[in-house]
C-alpha cells in the first residue's frame, strides 16, 4: 500500500470529518435502507466511534499489531449481524464519502489504494469474525441482572450472570445493550477476575445526557436481561511473579483495576506493589472499602486515596496523585497499569515516563469514544489555540465509559 497517499488522503478527510461521516451514514442509508435498523436511534456516538477507528487504522497501518485489533473489531462487530454484505455497502458508502470531502485529492490513484486498503480491513475484520463462529462464540451472550445497587444519583454497582459461560480475563472489558435503549452499545470494564459461579461485576456511572448510563442506573432492576458483546482489551496481568508494580485507577477506572488485583489475591498475595486510587472527590471513593480490603489480603500492597476538593474535584485530584507519584522512588523496576479517562491517562503516562518508567511498561486501554465530533479541532493549529476538553478535568464533558 502507498503509505503516504492514504495519510495525505486522510488528512484531508480529517479535516471535514462532521461532513464525510454525515454523508457516510446518508449514502449507506440511502442505498441500503434495510441497512438503518442495524443501527441506533441516535448516530452521535458512532458515528464518532467510526472515524476513530479509521484514524486508529490510518495510523496504525505499519503496526504489526493492527490485524489483532481489526480481527478483535470483527468479533466485536457480531452484536452488530455484520454479513459480508454489510462489509461491502460500507466500503462503497465510505468512499463516496471520502471523495465527496476531499475534493481535487480525491485522485483515481487515491481512490484505488482506498480501495484496496478497506478490502484489507474488511477481510482482516471477517477473518476475525469466523473464527469466533467458528469456535462456537455467539454473537452476544444474555444475561440476567442479579444485583443492582446504587451509590448516590450517579453511580450503580451490577452483578450479571450470563446465561450462557463468558470467557474473559481480568482487566478486560465489554459491551452493553439495553431493552430500555434499543440499539445501543456501550462499554464498560469487568470490575471482578472470573468466578466459579460465572457471575459478573460492572460499575456504572453517570455520563451527562448519557442514555444508556442513566437507564442502567435509574431503570434497571434485578430480574432483566442485558446482552453483552466479545470481551476486549489489554489491561491484562503481564508482570512476572515477584516483580513490583503499580496501580492507578481514576473514578470507574477502578474497576478494571479491581479486577486484576483480585486475581492478584489468589495468584501472588505475596507481591510488593503500590495502589493509588483517584476521585474527583471523597464521596466518589467508592472502592476505597475495597482497596483496604486487597491491602489486608495482600500485605506488600500500600494504598493511597486520592481526591480533590469540591471546587476544583478533578484538577486538584489529579495534582495530589502527580505529588505522591513524584515522591515514590524505582519508578524504572515497577509495571504500572492505569485505568481511568482519555486525558487523565495522558497526564499520567507522560509524568511517569518523566520520572523514569519505561512507556512500554506502562499498561492501559482506551475505551471508544462518546464526545461529538462537533468539538474536535479538525488541524493541529485549532487543537494549539483551542485545546479539546479533558474529561478528568470537566466532569460537565462526556466520559469514555457510556
Amino acid at each position: 500500500m502507498n503509505l503516504k497517499l492514504l495519510r495525505s488522503t486522510f488528512a484531508v478527510v480529517e479535516r471535514r470529518a462532521e461532513h464525510a461521516v454525515t454523508f457516510f451514514y446518508s449514502h449507506l442509508f440511502w442505498n441500503n435502507p434495510g441497512v438503518r435498523e442495524l443501527f441506533p436511534e441516535d448516530l452521535g456516538p458512532q458515528r464518532d466511534r467510526l472515524f476513530a477507528a479509521l484514524t486508529h487504522v490510518v495510523t496504525h497501518l505499519e503496526d504489526p499489531g493492527l490485524s489483532g485489533y481489526l480481527g478483535q473489531l470483527g468479533r466485536d462487530h457480531r452484536k452488530f449481524l455484520a454479513a459480508p454484505a454489510l462489509y461491502s455497502a460500507v466500503g462503497a458508502s465510505l468512499l463516496a464519502a471520502f471523495a465527496h470531502v476531499a475534493g481535487a485529492a480525491w485522485t483515481s490513484e487515491a481512490e484505488k489504494e482506498w480501495a484496496e486498503a478497506y478490502g484489507l480491513v474488511a477481510d482482516l475484520m471477517q477473518g476475525g469474525a469466523q473464527e469466533s463462529a467458528d469456535a462456537g462464540q455467539p454473537a452476544w451472550w444474555d444475561a440476567d441482572v442479579v444485583h443492582h445497587e446504587r451509590h448516590g444519583d450517579d453511580l450503580a454497582l451490577l452483578t450479571l450472570r450470563p446465561r450462557q459461560p463468558y470467557t474473559y480475563v481480568s482487566g478486560q472489558y465489554l459491551s452493553v445493550s439495553s431493552p430500555h435503549v434499543p440499539g445501543v452499545w456501550r462499554t464498560y470494564s469487568l470490575a471482578n477476575a472470573p468466578r466459579p459461579d460465572g457471575t459478573l461485576d460492572l460499575q456504572v456511572s453517570r455520563v451527562r445526557g448519557g442514555l444508556m448510563s442513566t437507564a442502567l442506573i435509574e431503570r434497571l432492576r434485578v430480574g432483566e436481561p442485558l446482552r453483552l458483546s466479545t470481551p476486549g482489551g489489554a489491561l491484562t496481568a503481564r508482570t512476572p511473579p515477584g516483580k513490583p508494580r503499580t496501580y492507578i485507577a481514576a473514578g470507574t477506572g477502578w474497576a478494571p483495576v479491581r479486577a486484576l488485583l483480585e486475581e492478584a489475591t489468589r495468584s501472588e498475595p505475596g507481591l510488593k506493589g503500590r495502589l493509588f486510587l483517584v476521585a474527583r472527590s471523597d464521596a466518589h471513593l467508592y472502592g476505597r472499602t475495597d482497596a483496604e480490603r486487597f491491602h489486608r489480603l495482600i500485605p506488600g500492597l500500600k494504598v493511597t486515596s486520592l481526591a480533590g476538593t469540591p471546587r476544583r474535584p478533578g484538577r486538584e485530584a489529579t495534582t495530589r496523585l502527580l505529588q505522591a507519584l513524584r515522591a515514590c522512588d524505582d519508578w524504572s523496576a515497577h509495571d504500572v497499569y492505569a485505568a481511568g479517562p482519555p486525558g487523565f491517562l495522558t497526564t499520567i503516562t507522560q509524568n511517569l515516563a518523566a520520572l523514569g518508567t519505561d512507556p512500554a511498561r506502562i499498561f492501559h486501554d482506551r475505551l471508544p469514544p462518546t464526545s461529538s465530533l462537533s468539538t474536535r479541532p479538525s488541524t493541529q493549529a485549532e487543537r494549539l489555540l483551542e485545546p479539546p476538553p479533558v474529561p478528568w478535568h470537566n466532569p460537565e464533558a462526556r466520559a469514555p465509559h457510556d
